[in-house]
Protein backbone atom coordinates (compact mmCIF):
# COMPACT_ATOMS: atom_id res chain seq x y z
CA UNK A 1 0.00 0.00 0.00
CA UNK A 2 1.56 3.43 -0.81
CA UNK A 3 2.08 5.83 1.77
CA UNK A 4 -0.04 8.91 1.67
CA UNK A 5 2.78 12.37 1.74
CA UNK A 6 2.00 14.30 4.52
CA UNK A 7 1.27 17.92 3.81
CA UNK A 8 1.60 20.78 6.21
CA UNK A 9 -1.65 20.79 7.33
CA UNK A 10 -1.49 17.76 8.27
CA UNK A 11 2.14 18.44 10.09
CA UNK A 12 0.11 21.37 11.65
CA UNK A 13 -2.63 19.25 12.89
CA UNK A 14 0.13 17.11 14.70
CA UNK A 15 2.28 19.78 15.96
CA UNK A 16 -0.89 20.84 17.82
CA UNK A 17 -1.61 17.62 19.09
CA UNK A 18 1.64 17.38 20.52
CA UNK A 19 0.68 20.78 21.93
CA UNK A 20 -1.77 19.65 23.51
CA UNK A 21 -0.64 16.73 25.46
CA UNK A 22 2.51 18.57 26.49
CA UNK A 23 5.25 17.08 23.47
CA UNK A 24 5.57 20.12 22.22
CA UNK A 25 6.54 23.57 23.94
CA UNK A 26 4.47 26.55 23.08
CA UNK A 27 8.10 28.47 22.06
CA UNK A 28 8.61 24.94 19.62
CA UNK A 29 5.18 25.04 18.38
CA UNK A 30 5.24 28.69 17.67
CA UNK A 31 8.58 28.33 15.77
CA UNK A 32 7.14 25.37 13.67
CA UNK A 33 4.02 27.29 12.44
CA UNK A 34 5.74 30.56 11.62
CA UNK A 35 8.35 28.38 9.68
CA UNK A 36 5.24 26.79 8.33
CA UNK A 37 5.22 26.31 4.07
CA UNK A 38 1.80 26.98 4.23
CA UNK A 39 2.40 30.69 5.72
CA UNK A 40 4.46 31.24 3.23
CA UNK A 41 2.42 30.16 0.82
CA UNK A 42 -0.10 32.82 1.24
CA UNK A 43 1.47 35.44 1.87
CA UNK A 44 -0.21 38.91 0.67
CA UNK A 45 0.09 42.15 0.72
CA UNK A 46 -0.75 43.31 3.79
CA UNK A 47 -0.35 47.33 3.11
CA UNK A 48 1.47 49.47 0.79
CA UNK A 49 3.28 52.53 2.69
CA UNK A 50 3.14 55.76 0.61
CA UNK A 51 5.13 58.71 1.12
CA UNK A 52 8.21 58.53 -0.47
CA UNK A 53 8.88 60.52 -3.89
CA UNK A 54 11.67 58.00 -5.23
CA UNK A 55 12.38 55.02 -5.27
CA UNK A 56 12.94 53.32 -1.54
CA UNK A 57 16.65 51.52 -1.39
CA UNK A 58 15.94 50.80 2.48
CA UNK A 59 14.02 48.95 4.47
CA UNK A 60 14.80 47.84 7.79
CA UNK A 61 12.95 46.98 11.00
CA UNK A 62 13.85 47.93 14.75
CA UNK A 63 14.47 45.27 17.42
CA UNK A 64 11.25 44.83 18.40
CA UNK A 65 9.66 44.74 14.57
CA UNK A 66 6.93 46.85 15.70
CA UNK A 67 8.72 50.22 13.87
CA UNK A 68 9.59 50.37 9.78
CA UNK A 69 11.97 52.78 9.16
CA UNK A 70 12.81 53.36 5.30
CA UNK A 71 15.01 55.48 3.22
CA UNK A 72 14.67 57.19 -0.24
CA UNK A 73 16.11 58.75 -3.46
CA UNK A 74 13.90 61.82 -1.50
CA UNK A 75 16.95 61.60 1.01
CA UNK A 76 14.09 61.76 3.42
CA UNK A 77 13.97 58.91 6.41
CA UNK A 78 10.72 57.82 7.23
CA UNK A 79 9.96 55.67 10.56
CA UNK A 80 6.55 53.75 10.07
CA UNK A 81 4.21 52.62 12.42
CA UNK A 82 3.45 49.61 9.68
CA UNK A 83 0.95 47.72 11.09
CA UNK A 84 -1.53 50.73 11.48
CA UNK A 85 -0.17 52.05 8.71
CA UNK A 86 1.13 55.67 9.71
CA UNK A 87 3.90 57.76 9.90
CA UNK A 88 5.99 58.08 13.22
CA UNK A 89 8.66 60.11 12.31
CA UNK A 90 9.78 61.67 8.87
CA UNK A 91 13.07 63.87 8.60
CA UNK A 92 15.63 64.78 5.72
CA UNK A 93 18.53 63.05 6.32
CA UNK A 94 20.90 65.86 5.27
CA UNK A 95 22.26 63.33 2.68
CA UNK A 96 23.22 65.46 -0.49
CA UNK A 97 21.97 62.03 -2.56
CA UNK A 98 19.85 58.87 -2.48
CA UNK A 99 19.75 57.32 0.94
CA UNK A 100 21.08 53.65 0.12
CA UNK A 101 20.60 52.77 3.87
CA UNK A 102 18.56 53.39 7.55
CA UNK A 103 18.72 51.63 10.62
CA UNK A 104 17.70 52.01 14.42
CA UNK A 105 20.51 51.08 16.70
CA UNK A 106 18.65 48.65 19.10
CA UNK A 107 18.43 50.18 23.09
CA UNK A 108 17.94 53.64 21.65
CA UNK A 109 14.42 53.66 21.95
CA UNK A 110 13.97 54.32 18.12
CA UNK A 111 16.03 57.53 19.13
CA UNK A 112 19.37 56.65 16.89
CA UNK A 113 19.32 56.34 13.38
CA UNK A 114 22.68 55.81 11.01
CA UNK A 115 21.98 56.44 7.49
CA UNK A 116 24.45 56.60 4.41
CA UNK A 117 23.92 57.21 0.98
CA UNK A 118 25.64 57.99 -2.46
CA UNK A 119 27.17 60.86 -1.44
CA UNK A 120 29.82 59.01 0.43
CA UNK A 121 28.98 60.29 3.96
CA UNK A 122 27.54 58.27 6.75
CA UNK A 123 25.48 60.31 9.23
CA UNK A 124 23.66 59.69 12.99
CA UNK A 125 20.07 61.12 13.52
CA UNK A 126 19.33 61.31 16.85
CA UNK A 127 15.44 62.42 17.72
CA UNK A 128 15.46 64.89 20.29
CA UNK A 129 12.19 65.53 22.79
CA UNK A 130 9.13 67.05 20.39
CA UNK A 131 10.11 65.13 17.68
CA UNK A 132 12.77 67.39 16.44
CA UNK A 133 15.53 65.19 14.45
CA UNK A 134 19.22 66.30 14.58
CA UNK A 135 21.87 64.63 12.08
CA UNK A 136 25.46 64.77 12.05
CA UNK A 137 28.24 63.42 9.77
CA UNK A 138 30.16 60.59 11.22
CA UNK A 139 32.78 59.72 8.30
CA UNK A 140 32.60 60.63 4.55
CA UNK A 141 33.98 57.50 1.82
CA UNK A 142 35.47 58.53 -1.46
CA UNK A 143 32.49 57.11 -3.60
CA UNK A 144 28.48 55.84 -2.68
CA UNK A 145 27.90 53.81 0.18
CA UNK A 146 25.51 50.95 -0.25
CA UNK A 147 25.47 48.93 3.20
CA UNK A 148 26.12 49.16 7.40
CA UNK A 149 25.83 46.66 9.52
CA UNK A 150 24.59 47.00 13.25
CA UNK A 151 26.56 44.65 15.66
CA UNK A 152 24.17 42.51 17.12
CA UNK A 153 22.60 43.94 20.51
CA UNK A 154 24.71 46.95 20.65
CA UNK A 155 23.35 50.48 20.76
CA UNK A 156 26.89 52.03 19.85
CA UNK A 157 28.96 49.66 17.06
CA UNK A 158 28.19 49.41 13.72
CA UNK A 159 30.13 49.09 10.21
CA UNK A 160 29.97 50.55 6.69
CA UNK A 161 31.66 50.09 3.38
CA UNK A 162 31.84 51.63 0.09
CA UNK A 163 32.54 51.92 -3.35
CA UNK A 164 36.15 52.69 -2.28
CA UNK A 165 36.99 49.05 -0.94
CA UNK A 166 37.47 50.71 2.83
CA UNK A 167 35.78 49.40 5.48
CA UNK A 168 35.23 51.79 8.98
CA UNK A 169 34.17 51.00 12.27
CA UNK A 170 31.96 53.48 14.59
CA UNK A 171 31.42 54.02 18.01
CA UNK A 172 28.56 56.04 18.34
CA UNK A 173 29.70 56.57 22.19
CA UNK A 174 32.62 59.14 21.61
CA UNK A 175 31.23 60.15 17.63
CA UNK A 176 34.87 58.55 16.07
CA UNK A 177 35.43 56.70 12.58
CA UNK A 178 38.06 53.82 12.68
CA UNK A 179 39.62 52.65 8.82
CA UNK A 180 39.97 49.74 9.45
CA UNK A 181 41.48 48.17 6.18
CA UNK A 182 40.86 48.96 2.33
CA UNK A 183 39.90 45.62 0.35
CA UNK A 184 42.17 44.87 -1.77
CA UNK A 185 42.19 41.99 -5.04
CA UNK A 186 43.27 38.80 -4.33
CA UNK A 187 44.61 38.87 -8.30
CA UNK A 188 44.47 35.17 -8.46
CA UNK A 189 44.58 34.93 -12.22
CA UNK A 190 42.38 37.53 -12.86
CA UNK A 191 42.05 39.17 -16.27
CA UNK A 192 40.53 42.40 -15.13
CA UNK A 193 42.55 43.42 -12.02
CA UNK A 194 41.64 45.84 -9.85
CA UNK A 195 43.90 47.15 -7.17
CA UNK A 196 41.12 47.86 -4.67
CA UNK A 197 37.32 46.31 -4.50
CA UNK A 198 34.48 48.39 -5.04
CA UNK A 199 32.24 47.01 -2.06
CA UNK A 200 28.27 46.65 -1.80
CA UNK A 201 27.84 44.27 1.27
CA UNK A 202 28.65 43.80 4.59
CA UNK A 203 27.29 41.45 7.43
CA UNK A 204 28.17 40.25 10.71
CA UNK A 205 27.42 36.46 12.00
CA UNK A 206 25.01 36.86 14.24
CA UNK A 207 26.68 34.20 16.22
CA UNK A 208 30.04 35.23 16.50
CA UNK A 209 29.81 39.33 16.14
CA UNK A 210 33.72 39.41 15.67
CA UNK A 211 33.60 37.78 12.76
CA UNK A 212 32.09 39.84 9.09
CA UNK A 213 31.91 39.92 6.03
CA UNK A 214 32.25 41.85 3.22
CA UNK A 215 31.79 41.80 -0.86
CA UNK A 216 31.95 43.90 -4.11
CA UNK A 217 32.85 43.92 -7.21
CA UNK A 218 34.96 40.76 -7.50
CA UNK A 219 33.97 37.37 -7.10
CA UNK A 220 34.85 36.78 -3.31
CA UNK A 221 32.77 37.00 -0.23
CA UNK A 222 35.58 37.65 2.58
CA UNK A 223 35.29 37.01 6.20
CA UNK A 224 37.35 38.55 8.35
CA UNK A 225 38.18 38.94 12.28
CA UNK A 226 37.84 41.86 14.26
CA UNK A 227 39.63 40.64 17.06
CA UNK A 228 42.60 40.77 15.11
CA UNK A 229 42.52 44.61 14.49
CA UNK A 230 45.42 45.90 16.82
CA UNK A 231 45.01 50.20 17.13
CA UNK A 232 48.72 50.84 17.12
CA UNK A 233 49.77 47.90 14.13
CA UNK A 234 46.81 47.72 11.69
CA UNK A 235 48.55 47.20 8.61
CA UNK A 236 48.63 43.24 8.52
CA UNK A 237 44.48 43.53 9.20
CA UNK A 238 43.31 43.87 5.50
CA UNK A 239 43.96 40.19 5.18
CA UNK A 240 40.80 38.00 5.00
CA UNK A 241 40.31 35.21 7.61
CA UNK A 242 38.69 33.49 5.06
CA UNK A 243 36.99 33.70 1.44
CA UNK A 244 34.56 31.98 -0.26
CA UNK A 245 33.16 31.77 -3.77
CA UNK A 246 32.04 28.59 -6.47
CA UNK A 247 34.86 27.16 -7.87
CA UNK A 248 33.51 27.66 -10.95
CA UNK A 249 33.32 31.51 -10.64
CA UNK A 250 37.38 31.97 -9.63
CA UNK A 251 38.80 34.26 -12.18
CA UNK A 252 35.12 34.71 -13.60
CA UNK A 253 35.70 38.88 -14.43
CA UNK A 254 31.71 38.71 -15.39
CA UNK A 255 30.49 38.64 -11.82
CA UNK A 256 30.58 40.81 -8.76
CA UNK A 257 28.27 39.97 -5.49
CA UNK A 258 25.39 42.24 -4.63
CA UNK A 259 24.44 41.44 -1.14
CA UNK A 260 25.05 39.18 0.93
CA UNK A 261 23.53 37.88 5.15
CA UNK A 262 24.45 35.43 7.98
CA UNK A 263 21.83 32.87 9.07
CA UNK A 264 21.23 32.12 12.72
CA UNK A 265 23.65 29.38 11.88
CA UNK A 266 26.53 31.13 11.02
CA UNK A 267 25.97 30.36 7.37
CA UNK A 268 26.68 33.05 4.31
CA UNK A 269 24.52 33.56 1.60
CA UNK A 270 25.97 35.46 -1.31
CA UNK A 271 23.75 36.87 -4.17
CA UNK A 272 25.85 37.20 -7.46
CA UNK A 273 25.92 39.76 -10.57
CA UNK A 274 24.72 38.26 -13.27
CA UNK A 275 24.68 34.47 -11.97
CA UNK A 276 22.87 32.69 -8.80
CA UNK A 277 22.84 33.03 -5.07
CA UNK A 278 24.62 30.45 -3.43
CA UNK A 279 24.66 29.29 0.81
CA UNK A 280 28.16 28.40 2.08
CA UNK A 281 28.99 26.94 5.66
CA UNK A 282 31.65 27.94 7.66
CA UNK A 283 33.63 24.43 6.59
CA UNK A 284 33.30 25.50 2.78
CA UNK A 285 35.73 28.34 3.39
CA UNK A 286 38.81 28.63 0.24
CA UNK A 287 41.36 30.17 2.96
CA UNK A 288 42.99 33.69 3.50
CA UNK A 289 44.07 33.66 -0.06
CA UNK A 290 40.67 32.56 -2.03
CA UNK A 291 43.00 29.33 -3.56
CA UNK A 292 40.78 26.06 -4.15
CA UNK A 293 42.47 23.00 -2.34
CA UNK A 294 40.74 20.28 -4.76
CA UNK A 295 39.20 20.76 -7.89
CA UNK A 296 35.54 20.33 -8.17
CA UNK A 297 34.40 17.37 -10.80
CA UNK A 298 30.58 17.39 -11.31
CA UNK A 299 31.33 14.77 -14.33
CA UNK A 300 30.47 17.58 -16.54
CA UNK A 301 27.70 19.29 -15.54
CA UNK A 302 26.69 22.66 -15.69
CA UNK A 303 27.22 24.11 -12.56
CA UNK A 304 24.92 26.95 -13.24
CA UNK A 305 21.81 24.56 -14.32
CA UNK A 306 21.71 22.86 -10.91
CA UNK A 307 19.71 23.76 -7.92
CA UNK A 308 21.04 21.42 -5.82
CA UNK A 309 24.38 20.91 -4.10
CA UNK A 310 27.36 20.33 -5.92
CA UNK A 311 29.49 17.36 -4.45
CA UNK A 312 33.27 17.42 -4.49
CA UNK A 313 35.06 14.19 -6.37
CA UNK A 314 37.34 11.99 -4.56
CA UNK A 315 36.97 9.76 -1.51
CA UNK A 316 34.77 11.11 1.03
CA UNK A 317 31.94 12.94 -0.40
CA UNK A 318 32.46 17.13 0.39
CA UNK A 319 29.35 19.15 -0.13
CA UNK A 320 29.41 21.68 -1.95
CA UNK A 321 27.39 25.36 -1.77
CA UNK A 322 23.21 25.19 -1.91
CA UNK A 323 21.98 27.12 -5.38
CA UNK A 324 18.95 29.15 -5.68
CA UNK A 325 17.71 30.08 -8.93
CA UNK A 326 15.32 31.85 -10.91
CA UNK A 327 15.29 35.37 -9.84
CA UNK A 328 17.49 38.01 -12.05
CA UNK A 329 20.29 39.98 -10.66
CA UNK A 330 22.01 41.83 -13.71
CA UNK A 331 21.17 45.58 -13.04
CA UNK A 332 20.58 46.93 -9.83
CA UNK A 333 22.76 46.16 -6.39
CA UNK A 334 20.37 44.14 -4.47
CA UNK A 335 20.21 42.27 -1.42
CA UNK A 336 19.74 38.88 -0.26
CA UNK A 337 18.38 37.15 2.66
CA UNK A 338 16.88 34.45 5.18
CA UNK A 339 12.94 34.11 6.50
CA UNK A 340 11.71 32.24 8.88
CA UNK A 341 12.44 31.70 12.78
CA UNK A 342 15.40 29.81 12.05
CA UNK A 343 16.41 31.11 8.62
CA UNK A 344 14.22 28.16 6.99
CA UNK A 345 13.82 30.32 3.95
CA UNK A 346 16.10 32.18 1.42
CA UNK A 347 14.38 35.49 -0.23
CA UNK A 348 15.31 37.83 -3.21
CA UNK A 349 14.43 40.31 -5.26
CA UNK A 350 14.61 40.14 -8.67
CA UNK A 351 15.16 42.53 -11.93
CA UNK A 352 11.99 41.38 -13.39
CA UNK A 353 9.81 43.18 -10.48
CA UNK A 354 8.94 39.47 -8.38
CA UNK A 355 10.17 38.30 -4.73
CA UNK A 356 11.42 34.79 -4.93
CA UNK A 357 10.99 32.46 -1.91
CA UNK A 358 13.52 29.18 -1.59
CA UNK A 359 13.86 26.45 1.05
CA UNK A 360 17.00 26.73 2.39
CA UNK A 361 17.75 23.32 2.41
CA UNK A 362 17.68 22.03 -0.85
CA UNK A 363 16.76 24.96 -3.02
CA UNK A 364 13.46 24.39 -3.81
CA UNK A 365 11.51 27.61 -5.32
CA UNK A 366 8.35 27.35 -3.63
CA UNK A 367 7.35 31.32 -3.81
CA UNK A 368 7.11 33.69 -6.50
CA UNK A 369 5.58 37.23 -5.73
CA UNK A 370 4.59 40.48 -7.75
CA UNK A 371 6.88 43.27 -5.60
CA UNK A 372 7.04 45.71 -7.94
CA UNK A 373 6.66 47.30 -11.54
CA UNK A 374 10.59 47.22 -12.46
CA UNK A 375 12.92 46.08 -9.91
CA UNK A 376 12.72 44.83 -6.22
CA UNK A 377 15.84 45.71 -4.45
CA UNK A 378 15.27 44.99 -0.84
CA UNK A 379 13.81 42.54 1.24
CA UNK A 380 13.66 42.96 5.02
CA UNK A 381 12.48 39.98 7.51
CA UNK A 382 10.72 40.58 10.13
CA UNK A 383 12.67 39.69 13.53
CA UNK A 384 9.90 37.55 15.51
CA UNK A 385 7.19 37.31 12.71
CA UNK A 386 5.89 35.98 9.28
CA UNK A 387 6.21 39.40 7.69
CA UNK A 388 8.02 40.63 5.07
CA UNK A 389 8.91 44.29 4.05
CA UNK A 390 9.53 44.68 0.51
CA UNK A 391 10.82 47.86 -2.12
CA UNK A 392 12.46 48.79 -5.16
CA UNK A 393 11.75 51.11 -8.20
CA UNK A 394 8.28 52.17 -7.16
CA UNK A 395 8.22 54.67 -4.38
CA UNK A 396 6.35 52.35 -1.92
CA UNK A 397 6.86 49.86 0.65
CA UNK A 398 4.92 46.35 0.68
CA UNK A 399 4.21 44.67 4.04
CA UNK A 400 3.69 41.25 3.23
CA UNK A 401 1.27 39.03 5.51
CA UNK A 402 0.34 35.24 5.56
CA UNK A 403 -3.35 36.61 5.11
CA UNK A 404 -4.82 34.79 1.86
CA UNK A 405 -7.30 32.54 1.59
CA UNK A 406 -6.08 30.67 -0.88
CA UNK A 407 -2.56 28.76 -1.16
CA UNK A 408 -0.43 30.74 -3.99
CA UNK A 409 0.57 28.43 -6.71
CA UNK A 410 4.52 28.91 -9.25
CA UNK A 411 3.68 31.06 -11.95
CA UNK A 412 4.87 29.25 -15.51
CA UNK A 413 6.44 31.77 -17.03
CA UNK A 414 9.33 32.36 -14.44
CA UNK A 415 11.82 31.59 -16.84
CA UNK A 416 10.80 34.19 -20.04
CA UNK A 417 10.67 36.89 -18.13
CA UNK A 418 12.84 39.78 -19.46
CA UNK A 419 13.52 42.47 -17.20
CA UNK A 420 13.25 46.03 -17.96
CA UNK A 421 17.27 47.63 -18.32
CA UNK A 422 18.22 49.69 -15.36
CA UNK A 423 21.43 50.74 -14.28
CA UNK A 424 23.16 48.91 -11.40
CA UNK A 425 26.41 51.43 -11.69
CA UNK A 426 25.19 54.80 -12.00
CA UNK A 427 22.73 57.09 -10.47
CA UNK A 428 23.86 60.73 -11.76
CA UNK A 429 22.12 63.23 -11.39
CA UNK A 430 24.47 66.30 -10.81
CA UNK A 431 27.99 66.91 -12.05
CA UNK A 432 29.40 66.66 -8.39
CA UNK A 433 27.70 62.89 -8.79
CA UNK A 434 29.95 62.58 -12.23
CA UNK A 435 32.96 63.56 -10.69
CA UNK A 436 32.71 61.31 -8.19
CA UNK A 437 32.84 58.55 -10.27
CA UNK A 438 35.50 59.91 -12.92
CA UNK A 439 37.67 59.87 -10.02
CA UNK A 440 36.65 56.22 -8.62
CA UNK A 441 37.03 54.86 -12.40
CA UNK A 442 40.24 56.37 -12.38
CA UNK A 443 41.37 54.33 -9.52
CA UNK A 444 40.15 51.25 -10.86
CA UNK A 445 41.78 51.48 -14.46
CA UNK A 446 45.56 51.45 -13.44
CA UNK A 447 46.05 48.17 -15.33
CA UNK A 448 46.79 48.29 -19.19
CA UNK A 449 44.57 45.33 -19.13
CA UNK A 450 41.47 47.23 -18.00
CA UNK A 451 42.24 50.10 -20.93
CA UNK A 452 39.29 49.10 -22.71
CA UNK A 453 36.50 48.06 -20.71
CA UNK A 454 37.79 51.46 -19.02
CA UNK A 455 36.83 52.93 -22.22
CA UNK A 456 33.54 51.28 -21.96
CA UNK A 457 32.67 52.33 -18.51
CA UNK A 458 33.07 55.90 -19.24
CA UNK A 459 31.29 55.66 -22.26
CA UNK A 460 28.49 54.29 -20.04
CA UNK A 461 29.25 56.62 -17.26
CA UNK A 462 28.74 59.68 -19.49
CA UNK A 463 25.53 58.36 -21.12
CA UNK A 464 23.98 57.35 -17.94
CA UNK A 465 24.81 60.98 -16.37
CA UNK A 466 23.11 62.56 -20.19
CA UNK A 467 20.01 60.33 -19.55
CA UNK A 468 19.66 61.08 -15.70
CA UNK A 469 20.06 65.03 -16.79
CA UNK A 470 17.14 64.68 -19.00
CA UNK A 471 14.95 62.40 -16.01
CA UNK A 472 15.71 64.69 -13.43
CA UNK A 473 14.13 67.73 -15.67
CA UNK A 474 10.99 65.75 -15.88
CA UNK A 475 10.92 64.48 -12.34
CA UNK A 476 12.45 61.23 -12.69
CA UNK A 477 14.37 59.78 -9.92
CA UNK A 478 15.56 56.33 -11.44
CA UNK A 479 18.76 55.35 -13.03
CA UNK A 480 18.53 54.12 -16.33
CA UNK A 481 21.98 51.91 -17.63
CA UNK A 482 22.82 52.24 -21.44
CA UNK A 483 23.39 48.49 -21.85
CA UNK A 484 21.31 45.56 -21.71
CA UNK A 485 21.99 43.08 -19.34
Amino acid sequence: MTKRPRTSIDKAVVNVWHREVGQLSTRKFAHRMAASEDLVLRLDIYRKLEKHRGCVNAVSFNLYGDILVSGSDDRRVILWDWEMGRIRLLFHSGHDNNVFQAMIMPYTDDRSIVTCAADGQVRHAQVLERGQVETSLLAKHDGRVHKLAIEPGSPHIFYSCGEDGVVQHFDLRTGTATELFTCHSLNNGRKNFMPNINLNAIAIDPRNPNFFAVAGLDEYARLYDVRKYNLDVSTGFGQPADCFCPSHLIGDVRVGITGLAFSDQSELVVSYKNELIYLFSKDMGLGPNGVQNSPVSVNGHDHSATSSPLKMGGGDEQVGPQVYKGHINCDTVKGVGFFGPRCEYVVSGSDCGRIFIWKKKGGELIRVMEGDEDVVNCIESHPYNSVLASSGIESDIKIWTPKAIERATLPTNIERVKPKTRGWRYHLTSPQDLMMQLLSLQRRTTSPDRNSEGSRELLELLLTFDANSDESDSGGDCSIDAEDC
